[in-house]
């Protein structure tokens, strides 16, 4: 089991962690679809097409990850109590996984989503394990990623499988 986030860096930024609830699932969508406004500014559908397709999309993608993902941390990312994004990490013996973490577009570029992987990273490296996200090729933080010594460790297709080992210096004794 994982506990919640130790709030080093974060705590700067006034961040709390919570449980997600089902009343956050509203939320969840919201945000889900900013993830892929993108993808979606590129079709011709109305907005009734776009909202049933994010609709079916963040269903399915939030049951895959509740069926799979049995013993994560489902939190919501809180900033002066209001819901800013989310984080689905879980323990592994050798390595933290997280399973996805995501910030609302008006919390991105401004140093949150650095400071809370750099509390993971640090709260990994304390038992000695790693840090492992799956993140798209395309994803304008897999700079953040490299910046912060995640190396790419497998090819996934569309995603990368990355890993921040820990500092030999930051091993238990």
């Amino acid at each position: 089991m994982i506990s919640k986030p130790t709030l080093g860096h974060a705590a700067a930024f006034s961040i709390f962690y919570r449980d997600m609830g089902a009343a956050d699932l509203p939320f969840l969508e919201q945000l889900y679809r900013s993830t892929r406004e993108g993808e979606l500014a590129m079709t011709p559908w109305s907005e009734d097409q776009k909202a049933n397709f994010i609709a079916m999309q963040f269903r399915a993608q939030h049951e895959h990850y509740q069926a799979h993902y049995p013993d994560a941390l489902w939190l919501i990312i809180e900033r002066n109590m209001k819901a800013i994004g989310r984080l689905y990490i879980e323990a592994w013996p050798e390595e933290h996984r997280i399973i996805d973490i995501a910030l609302m577009p008006e919390a991105r570029g401004l140093g949150m989503g650095e400071a809370i992987l750099r509390d993971l990273i640090s709260d990994a490296e304390a038992q000695g394990k790693s840090v492992g996200i799956h993140v798209e090729k395309n994803n304008p933080a897999m700079t953040l990623y490299k910046r912060l010594g995640f190396e790419k460790t497998e090819d996934k297709g569309v995603y990368d499988l990355m890993h921040k080992s820990p500092e030999p210096s930051a091993l238990p004794a």
